[in-house]
C-alpha cells in the first residue's frame, strides 16, 4: 500500500524534471585561476593552437620572461642575511627549501657581502630550476655554470656525508665578527 502512494524515481523525472544533456562550453573549460607564467589562452578557455596564439606570446618551447628582481640598493649586510635566511626557508617547494634552508644554515655565516649578492641573484632563479642545477639533473645556464656558490651548492646537495636534513629554525645567531 505504502509503495503505491510513492512515486518512483523514473515517474518523477519524467513529470518534474526536464533532463537535458550536460554541455560544456568553453566558459565553463576556463581556469577560474591561471598560474603567472600559464598560457593567458587557458584564462580565456580559448584553445591554444599556434593558429589562435598571438606573435607576442611565447610558445610551448620558448621561455617566459622571469620577473624583474626588486632593487635591494641600500641593504646592510645584517638585513641582506636576515633576509636570504628567510627568502631559503620560504620558497614555495619543499625540496628547494630543504635544500637552500641547509645550505644558508651552514654557508650564509661564512659568506661575504659580495658572495651574499651573489646568492641573493641565484635566489631570484626559479626554485626547480635552482634545484635541478643543485642535483645535476639539468645544466645550468652559463651565467651560474662554474660559479664558486653554484659549486657550493652542488656539493651541498650530494650530502656526502648522509646527514638527515631538516628544517633550521628560522631564528639564527648573527655570526661572530672575525677579529
Amino acid at each position: 500500500m505504502l509503495r503505491s502512494l510513492v512515486p518512483t524515481s523514473r515517474a518523477l523525472l519524467g513529470r518534474h524534471l526536464s533532463v537535458r544533456p550536460l554541455s560544456i562550453s568553453s566558459r565553463a573549460l576556463a581556469d577560474p585561476f591561471p598560474l603567472p607564467f600559464s598560457d593567458p589562452s587557458l584564462a580565456s578557455g580559448s584553445s591554444s593552437s599556434s593558429a589562435s596564439r598571438s606573435d607576442s606570446e611565447p610558445s610551448g618551447s620558448e621561455e617566459w620572461p622571469l620577473p624583474q628582481p626588486l632593487d635591494r640598493t641600500g641593504e646592510d649586510e645584517s638585513r641582506i642575511r636576515a633576509r636570504l635566511v628567510y627568502q631559503t626557508r620560504k620558497r614555495g617547494t619543499l625540496e628547494t627549501d630543504l635544500l637552500l634552508s641547509t645550505f644558508a644554515r651552514d654557508e650564509l655565516p661564512k659568506m661575504g657581502l659580495e658572495e651574499m649578492r651573489e646568492f641573493d641573484k641565484l635566489l631570484d632563479e626559479p626554485d626547480w630550476d635552482i634545484f635541478y642545477w643543485s642535483v645535476f639533473k639539468r645544466e645550468p645556464p652559463a651565467r651560474w655554470k662554474d660559479t664558486p656558490l653554484l659549486k657550493k651548492l652542488q656539493q651541498h646537495a650530494k650530502n656526502e656525508g648522509k646527514v638527515v636534513r631538516m628544517m633550521p629554525e628560522l631564528m639564527q645567531r648573527e655570526p661572530e665578527p672575525e677579529k
